[in-house]
């Protein structure tokens, strides 16, 4: 982690700072439209296939295997009983990928070996894994190049893992004509496993630190049945508490908090539930029934559920009612009017699947007139509210130019985000499952495989371990474990990507890297402009940094006005920032009104004396031999002291014993 420049300043006065709070996770997406961004002839209908398949149909029902050839399911999330067999090829295949993940040198160069030669065959999933090798230069000399050429192949071959990481290398090129299909395909695909798969919506990346720091309590709620509060909640349920029961259904049903997602526990927790008399677990059987999800699909089941739990005031019931009457599924026949009404009452009770639905009615003139700006603000707020649905629809609207300007960029934007919802997305959960286990290697290798797709949040996490693990994180090199310029490198390439996409906390630690030279060269321009980035992005401390190199001259002209403005703005932002902005102006005070003084000499020193105090304390008081003498001084001195206290107490109290009542010399007791 980097120090904050106020540290010298602070030590000079002896005093003690407030670092400032840095936020890591990237910028919300949120999409704001004017009047401008319509065009005022709608074009033709878009192409979409699965408008309506908001809960699924089975007709077209692929596993995930299908829809992610080659993923690495096998590995980290075996099959019960007898494993359907695999070709000699795949064979081969995950047993090098079995050996990568071992986090044995010896064995992990034998995976290497055997990727290669699987990749030769043509083996669209070996090239895959072969472009990650050479992307991260893991026991060859990094090139990317190479990466991009195998990546390609096995993108040729249907491999979508490859597929996005070449739509994510074409977006950070600003080549978006070709990014834009990509990732149109890797959408629609991560939008039939969002419809048609049996699992439930992915669950968001979980980042595993807050700033320089371990993100503890997030990593608390993510430790499955071994969690403390689950396993009281369990209990709970166990002894027959409806809203207990029906949370341990809801964790198993969409996989929270760490726990594998198992669809018969969860169906089997709302029915019991729904014994004790809870409302919310009916809309769930609704959709079970629907989906298909762990039983058998009855959509007259999924009908009669769905009705009890909208008697219930449970409004997001309406859009599966909705969806039933519109596909004329569990019900007489079909009846666009009523889903319409269902729709709105969902909408109207602030449900987002209901303003969703409601888009593709007038989008597509299912039942009402076609509208399609209307159908573009239903989508809008329904993707502001997280439906990755609407994400998709915007994306094909804006892609190909539907009621809206067409806008390749924007479209690639809403694409990618709905991609990363993909099947490809479990990555992250084995990533989670590997560090809670505290196997950092198998971790980081699966958060940088993330990491080359295109994903802000495993692109920090892979570049945290780095920083905060070092030779433990079992980063591997061009000839072995990565050396400490190797590993600072791979940290710094990976902070750079997470800071290109909003990650502020790495837009800074990048700017501490070219400042301070730590994986790269020093440079203080380019430090610059990453605090310039982080600063954009509203951060405290690169405004401070900011100020302090306008202050020194260091990469940006010597302004000491300037300065003061990048230090009151510092303070704007986050008021923790008070003493150390009020130091750096004292300075500044001093710089202004006592140029070239002993003063300012003293203040210009302190940034080349604390490395060698540091170091002075570190290998010379910190040495083990003088620690242990300096410990065994203290250790007599806090005696001594003790003892004299305890010595000065006993006289003391001495000298307060009553004295004994003598009479006076007239005989007159003493009062």
């Amino acid at each position: 982690m980097s120090r904050p420049k106020w540290f010298f300043l602070s030590l000079a006065l002896s005093l003690s700072l407030l670092t400032l709070s840095r936020s890591v996770a990237a910028r919300q997406f949120v999409l704001v439209l004017s009047q401008e961004d319509f065009k005022d002839d709608p074009g033709a209908e878009p192409d979409s296939s699965a408008e309506w398949d908001e809960l699924g149909d089975g007709d077209a029902h692929k596993s995930e295997e299908d829809l992610d050839p080659g993923s690495w399911r096998p590995i980290f999330e075996p099959p019960s009983g007898e494993p359907q067999p695999l070709s000699e090829p795949d064979a081969a295949y995950y047993s090098a990928v079995d050996k990568l993940m071992s986090g044995n040198p010896a064995l992990i160069e034998d995976g290497a070996a055997e990727i290669a030669a699987a990749a030769e065959t043509g083996h669209p999933a070996a090239q895959s894994v072969l472009g990650f090798l050479w992307e991260m230069g893991l026991l060859r000399e990094r090139s990317k190049g190479k990466a991009f050429l195998y990546h390609h192949f096995a993108a040729e071959g249907g491999n979508m893992q490859s597929k996005m990481a070449l739509a994510y290398k074409y977006t950070r090129q600003d080549m978006f004509d070709k990014a834009v299909n990509l990732y149109a395909e890797l959408a629609e695909v991560a939008v039939n496993n969002f419809l048609i798969s049996k699992d439930s919506p992915v669950i968001e990346p979980v980042r595993l630190h807050n700033g320089a720091e371990e993100n503890k309590e997030a990593l608390r709620k993510s430790k499955g049945e071994e969690d403390e509060d689950f396993q009281i909640l369990e209990y709970q349920a166990q002894k027959g508490n409806a809203v207990a029961m029906y949370k341990v259904g809801l964790f198993y049903y969409f996989g929270l908090r760490g726990l594998r997602r198992d669809h018969s526990k969860a169906l089997s927790w709302f029915l019991k539930a729904v014994e004790k008399g809870e409302p919310r677990s009916m809309e769930l059987l609704g959709e079970i029934y629907a989906r298909g999800a762990g039983v058998e699909r009855n959509y007259t089941k999924a009908f009669e559920w769905l009705t009890l739990a909208s008697r219930h005031q449970l409004y997001s019931a309406y859009n599966g009612m909705g969806y039933l009457y519109v596909k004329g599924y569990g019900v007489d026949q079909k009846n666009y009017t009523k889903a319409k009404e269902y729709f709105e009452k969902a909408a109207e009770n602030d449900e987002v699947g209901g303003h969703y639905n409601l888009g593709v009615m007038y989008l597509k003139g299912i039942g009402v007139k076609r509208d399609v700006k209307l159908a573009c603000k239903f989508f809008v707020v329904a993707a502001n509210n997280g439906q990755p649905k609407a994400f998709y629809q915007l994306a094909k609207i804006f892609h190909n130019g539907v009621g809206f300007k067409k806008n390749i960029h924007l479209a690639t934007a809403l694409y990618k985000l709905v991609a990363e919802r993909g099947p490809w997305s479990s990555l992250s959960r084995w990533a989670l499952e590997s560090y809670l286990k505290g196997d950092l290697g198998k971790a980081f290798m699966l958060y940088s495989r993330m990491a080359e797709m295109g994903y802000e949040v495993a692109q920090s996490n892979a570049a945290w371990i780095l920083d905060k693990y070092g030779e433990r994180s079992m980063c591997m090199g061009e000839s072995g474990f990565c050396t400490d310029a190797e590993r600072h490198q791979r940290a710094h390439s990976l902070w750079w990507q997470a800071s290109e996409q909003g990650n502020e906390h790495a837009a800074l630690l990048i700017g501490d890297a070219y400042y301070y030279g730590r994986g790269t060269a020093r440079d203080y321009e380019r430090a610059a402009e990453a605090y310039m980035h982080a600063k954009s992005q509203s951060n405290a401390q690169a405004m401070f940094n900011l100020g302090y190199m306008h202050e020194h001259g260091q990469g940006l002209p010597f302004d000491l006005h300037l300065a003061k403005r990048y230090y009151d703005e510092a303070l704007d932002h986050d008021r923790a920032a008070k003493l150390p902005v009020t130091l750096a102006l004292s300075s500044l005070w001093v710089r202004k009104n006592y140029a070239d003084s002993f003063m300012v000499h003293v203040i210009d020193s302190l940034p080349e004396l604390y490395p060698k105090l540091e170091a002075w304390v570190e290998n010379v008081l910190m040495e083990e031999g003088n620690a242990t003498i300096l410990t065994l001084f203290a250790c007599l001195i806090t005696v001594l002291y003790l003892r004299e206290r305890q010595r000065r107490q006993a006289g003391v109290a001495a000298g307060e014993v009553a004295q004994p009542n003598l009479p006076n010399e007239l005989g007159v007791p003493a009062r």
